[in-house]
C-alpha cells in the first residue's frame, strides 16, 4: 500500500513550505469529517498532540441540527468538548488541495480522558480488539457507487435540487466510451486517491446512466473504514473543483439504480493466513466461515440501521435491481442479499450486498463483525445456500422495510448490548 507522511516528514515539509495547511478530522455519525484546518506550523508544534471539538457533533442529523433524545449530549447538559487526538498513522498529503494534509482524530471525553464510546471510528475498535484476543483480524474492502451531474453543487442547490442532469445520458455498466464523459474527474480521483496513500484497484460505469464506482484494495477493518470516509470526501472535493456535482444517495431517483456499498469481508490469522478458507470443505468454506456467515444471517435485522441508516436508505430495496430483498446467502449470485466470492479459493470471502453507500463505514463494519463473532461464539449451522432468482422467493428471510423496523431491532438487539455496549446502542 502507499505510504503515509510520517510526523517527520511532515515536519519537513512544513519547514520547505510544501505544507502550510493540516486538517485535523474526525468521522461524525454520517460517515463525513469534521474538524479543524490548522496553521501546519501550529499543528507540529502543540494540536498534533490533541485538539478539542463541541461534542454535539456526535448528536446531529444530517442537517447539523443538534438533536434532543441523545443521554450522551444535551441542551441540558451544555454541550461541552471532545478531546480529539490525531492518529499519526493516518496522517497523509491531499494532492488536490494545495499545500495540505489531513490526519484523523480518535475523540476522547474531555473529563474523563475515556474513549468516546460511541465515536465511529472508537465502535470499530473495540470489535477489532475481540477479534484480536481470538488471535484473528478482519479483510474488508467497501464498494462504493455515487452518481455524478453535469451541474455543479452551487447550481444545484439554487434549482432546489430539482432535475440535476447526469453527466451521461445512457446505462454506462462497464461501458467505456460512457466513462470517457467522466474521466475528466474520476481520473483525478484515481490518481489524487493513490497519491493520498489509498491504494486504488480501478473505477467503473454502474447501472445506470451517470453512476460510477470506485474500488480500493482489500485490507484490515480499520484502515478499509479510514479509506472509506476519505474516497467520499476526496471525491465530493474533487467533484466540486471540477464544476460537478455528487451524490451518495441510496436512491436519488425512483427511477434510477440504487448505490450500494457492499461490504465483502473475511478473518486471517495475525500471520495473514486464511481463516475463512478450508481446501477440502465444500466451496472451500471452512467451518469458522460458516458460523461466520450464519451469524450475519441470524443477526440481519439488528444489524439493518447500520447498513441502511436513513429513510432514503429503504428506496433502493426493489425487486430486480440488484439491490437485495432477502436476508439469504448463494454462491455468486447478486439476487442474495449474502453472497459467496471465490468460492473454492483462499481469497474465499462473504459480500454482504444490503449496505447503500450511504453508510457509515465504521459502524457497518462494526456491526458486522459483532454478527459473525457471535455465529462463530454460537457455533451456528449455517442453513442451506439459495438458488435460484432471491426477488420471487416466498417464506425466506425478507430485509427490513423501514427505518422504523430497523431501529426497533436495533433497540432491541441483545447481541449488539453485549458486543457493543448500551452506551453505544441507545
Amino acid at each position: 500500500m502507499p505510504r503515509n507522511l510520517s510526523f517527520e516528514e511532515l515536519q519537513q515539509q512544513i519547514q520547505d513550505g510544501v505544507i502550510d495547511t493540516v486538517i485535523a478530522a474526525m468521522p461524525d455519525m454520517q460517515g463525513r469529517l469534521m474538524g479543524k484546518r490548522f496553521q501546519a506550523q501550529y499543528f507540529a508544534r502543540t494540536a498534533w498532540e490533541e485538539t478539542h471539538a463541541c461534542n454535539y457533533l456526535l448528536a446531529t442529523d444530517m442537517e447539523m441540527l443538534a438533536v434532543d433524545g441523545y443521554a450522551s449530549t444535551s441542551w441540558a447538559a451544555g454541550y461541552g468538548d471532545y478531546t480529539l487526538k490525531p492518529d499519526l498513522g493516518t496522517l497523509r498529503p491531499l494532492p488536490w488541495l494545495e499545500g495540505t494534509a489531513l490526519v484523523l482524530c480518535d475523540a476522547f471525553d474531555h473529563h474523563t480522558h475515556a474513549p468516546v464510546p460511541h465515536a465511529p471510528r472508537n465502535v470499530l475498535k473495540a470489535q477489532l480488539q475481540r477479534l484480536e484476543q481470538m488471535g484473528l483480524a478482519s479483510m474488508v474492502a467497501t464498494e462504493l457507487e455515487f452518481f455524478i451531474f453535469r451541474e455543479s453543487f452551487e447550481a444545484l442547490c439554487d434549482q432546489g435540487y430539482r432535475s440535476p442532469t447526469t453527466i451521461s445520458a445512457y446505462n454506462e455498466d462497464y461501458h467505456i466510451f460512457q466513462t470517457t464523459k467522466e474521466e475528466s474527474l474520476m481520473r483525478r480521483v484515481r490518481n489524487g486517491l493513490q497519491a493520498a496513500g489509498i491504494d486504488v484497484e480501478n473505477s467503473k460505469g454502474e447501472a445506470s446512466a451517470g453512476q460510477a464506482e470506485i474500488n480500493v484494495c482489500y485490507c484490515d477493518a480499520l484502515t478499509m473504514a479510514d479509506n472509506h470516509v476519505l474516497v467520499k470526501n476526496a471525491i465530493k472535493e474533487m467533484a466540486f473543483q471540477e464544476g460537478r456535482a455528487i451524490t451518495f444517495m441510496a436512491k436519488w431517483d425512483a427511477q434510477a439504480a440504487g448505490s450500494s456499498s457492499h461490504i465483502h469481508q473475511s478473518l486471517q490469522t495475525k500471520d495473514g493466513t486464511p481463516v475463512f478458507h478450508d481446501p477440502a470443505a465444500e466451496h472451500g468454506m471452512s467451518a469458522t466461515m460458516r458460523h461466520y456467515l450464519a451469524g450475519l444471517l441470524k443477526y440481519a435485522d439488528d444489524n439493518m440501521v447500520f447498513l441502511a441508516p436513513y429513510i432514503n436508505s429503504y428506496k433502493r430495496f426493489s425487486a430486480a435491481t440488484f439491490a437485495p430483498t432477502k436476508a439469504v446467502w448463494s454462491i455468486d449470485n447478486r439476487t442474495a442479499g449474502y453472497r459467496i466470492v471465490a468460492p473454492g479459493s483462499k481469497s474465499v470471502r462473504i459480500e454482504c450486498r444490503v449496505g447503500g453507500s450511504d453508510l457509515n463505514p465504521y459502524l457497518a463494519i462494526a456491526s458486522q463483525i459483532a454478527a459473525g463473532l457471535k455465529g462463530i461464539e454460537e457455533k451456528l449451522e449455517l442453513e442451506p445456500a439459495f438458488s435460484g432468482d432471491a426477488y420471487k422467493a416466498d417464506g425466506v428471510r425478507e430485509i427490513p422495510g423501514s427505518l422504523r423496523a430497523a431501529t426497533i431491532a436495533l433497540r432491541n438487539s441483545s447481541m449488539l448490548r453485549e458486543a457493543m455496549g448500551d452506551a453505544v446502542v441507545d
